[in-house]
């Protein structure tokens, strides 16, 4: 079980471009030591007593003294700009780990996350510990973005299913050039294509409000129960 949120200390490591609009950032844990948090749970900074940024740890529990960070910073907003400013030795104090979407290992139903461009970043986490850990359950990703390049850690998901045949892994994207070996349309059509049963299945969606809406009313008129359905908005 993860404690209860708490006041944190860290040091900036490093911190690196992903993509044009996304950065990673490695912390050290200073106080605690290290961070007890479960996968797909996420951190508070704060920015004023009522200006408060959160950001869900992309690194894997088996990870508890260096956590990760991955921020889309395309907003330019008060966030953002901090991000950009980070550099290493930096330091930062935040609250947590907070948050529900996390992965239930018991039950026993398939497991489909379904994420929206910076919305893996949880699922990330969870996926990473799931295959650090021995999963072997059969589970799948299906990973919606704009464009082949906003697709964060596409590579180290392909690598993935190739390591581990009990998962699955759909990239999709809404353009790509014609070469793209992948899913085109949109977050839902991908689902209602690619989703032929939803018996004894449990997804998880992270992103925008209306892609989780759009997924779900998918998901429903196949005959799954919406409560079987789990996610996290973003924005």
């Amino acid at each position: 079980m993860a404690q209860k949120p708490r006041q944190c200390r860290a040091e900036v490591i490093a911190a690196r471009a992903l993509t044009r609009d996304v950065i990673e950032v490695d912390l050290r844990m200073v106080e605690p030591e290290a961070l007890d948090f479960q996968a797909g749970q996420w951190v508070s900074v704060p920015f004023g007593p009522k200006n408060v940024r959160a950001y869900s740890v992309a690194s894997s529990p088996t990870r508890r003294r260096v956590i990760t960070l991955s921020v889309d910073v395309a907003p330019a907003g008060m966030g953002s700009e901090w991000v950009r400013s980070l550099k290493p030795g930096d330091p930062v104090q935040f609250k947590g780990p907070t948050g529900g979407f996390v992965f239930t290992r018991a039950d026993p139903r398939r497991a489909l996350f379904v994420a929206e461009e910076i919305g893996i970043v949880p699922i990330r986490s969870i996926l990473s510990e799931l295959y650090e850990t021995g999963y072997g359950r059969p589970s799948g990703l299906i990973f919606w973005a704009r464009d082949p390049s906003r697709l964060v850690y596409d590579a180290e998901f392909r690598s993935l299913a190739r390591r581990f045949p009990s998962f699955s892994y759909f990239p999709a994207v809404r353009e790509a050039e014609a070469r793209w070996r992948g899913e085109r349309g949109e977050a839902h059509e991908a689902v209602d294509r690619l989703v032929h049963s939803v018996d004894r299945l449990l997804v998880y969606v992270c992103g925008g409000e209306a892609t989780i809406k759009q997924v779900r009313e998918v998901l429903v008129r196949k005959g799954m129960d919406r409560k079987s359905v789990r996610w996290e908005k973003f924005w």
